[in-house]
């Protein structure tokens, strides 16, 4: 004999539940690019200026830019400024002011 096979109907689901929840990718930050112009150069040999003056101590290039709150390339770019103006020595791999 044949068997009969019995159906159920299920209750049709909220459309809330059907839909997937979005996820938003965060987008990498965006690295902002250097200007190297003699404007730019001064600010950031003021900045480094400031830091080293406020420290009276010498300090290494990252230090320099954690206290001026800047990168190390603009850190750099002021330092470069500050040699040949020949504000800045040098102390083992410490820079200081002259």
């Amino acid at each position: 004999m044949a068997e009969k096979k019995t159906t159920t109907k299920k209750a049709a689901a909220p459309k809330a539940a059907e839909k997937k929840a979005t996820v938003k990718k965060a987008a990498a930050p965006k690295k902002a690019a250097l200007v190297v112009n003699g404007e730019n150069a001064g600010f950031k040999a003021g900045d480094v200026y400031q830091a080293l003056a406020a420290a009276e101590k010498a300090l290494t290039v990252k230090e320099i830019a954690k206290a001026a709150k800047i990168s190390e390339e603009e850190t750099l770019l002021g330092l470069g400024w500050l040699f040949k103006e020949g504000k800045l020595a040098t102390a083992e791999e410490k820079i200081t002011l002259a």
